[in-house]
């Protein structure tokens, strides 16, 4: 078990990815907090699951827009864990907006929880790791912050500011041996896509070099190994986990205005 009792909190965790790298650090040894929105009463379901497996398991629901609700997060893991040693980013939303119609308010929400979310996360985790000897904080990022996707504008934005963010980091958290790593995703079959774009796996699937979309299980492994000793050297780093889609880069236009189209629905 390369996670043996770790402490891991991981944001967003309730579904898709973050569900399944929560799902899958439990396999490895770790004890997994995960934090939600208020109301996203399906991570409860992922935290009993992870209990299944003998692993210590809790939902904390917060608001990670908020500076506020991020450090009553991190009073309550500090109070009852008394350390932590993996944090991942996991957490965000996308804001699908047509370039001319992006607002003042889409960009101010997609920022709050995406950029400003996983800085203050990092500095509240950091806080905890230093005393501790150490730990990794991981950012899931995405491929359209390395190529341009159609009416994702302020989301593209915010994943840059992560990968930029990520960087400045790593260089600052080195001395307290605390390391941090960012990864993107390519398209993946997670439950939003899927609503968004009934053909979601036809249309990035023709065009991945590996020729289909990914599943959520495949982001475990890239995230327990930027979480365990394994990569106890690996530090500043930025890759994804596409199927090659960034090195190519084609965008299934077709899947961009369905996306668009559903996503406030």
């Amino acid at each position: 078990m390369r996670l043996k009792n770790k402490i891991a909190l991981i944001t967003g965790a309730g579904r898709g990815i973050g569900e399944a790298i929560a799902l899958g650090f439990a396999r490895e040894g770790a004890d997994v907090i995960i934090n939600e929105v208020a109301g996203a009463d399906y991570a409860e379901e992922v935290a009993a699951k992870i209990r299944a497996m003998g692993r210590q398991s809790e939902v904390i629901y917060a608001d990670i827009s908020k500076v506020s609700a991020i450090r009553e997060m991190f009073a309550k893991i500090t109070e009852k864990y008394h350390k932590l040693d993996v944090l991942v980013n996991n957490a965000g939303i996308t804001g699908w907006s047509d370039f001319f119609e992006t607002d003042e308010t889409v960009f101010d929400t997609v920022m709050g929880v995406n950029l400003k979310g996983t800085l203050f996360c990092s500095i509240e985790a950091a806080k905890i790791m230093r005393v501790n000897g150490g730990g990794s904080i991981i950012n899931i990022s995405t491929i359209c912050a390395a190529l341009s996707v159609k009416n994702l504008i302020t989301y593209s934005t915010s994943k840059g500011g992560i990968h930029a963010m990520a960087e400045q980091m790593a260089v600052e958290l080195a001395p307290y041996n605390i390391r941090v790593n960012t990864f993107g995703p390519g398209p993946i079959n997670v439950e939003r896509n899927l609503r968004e774009d009934p053909n979601y796996r036809t249309n990035w699937g023709g065009v991945v070099p590996l020729g289909r979309t990914g599943e959520p299980e495949e982001m475990v492994g890239p995230a327990v190994f930027l979480a365990s000793d394994d990569s106890s050297y690996v530090s500043g780093q930025l890759f994804f986990v596409d199927g090659a889609w960034s090195v190519q880069g084609k965008i299934p236009v077709n899947s961009m205005d369905s996306q668009l189209a559903n996503s406030n629905k």
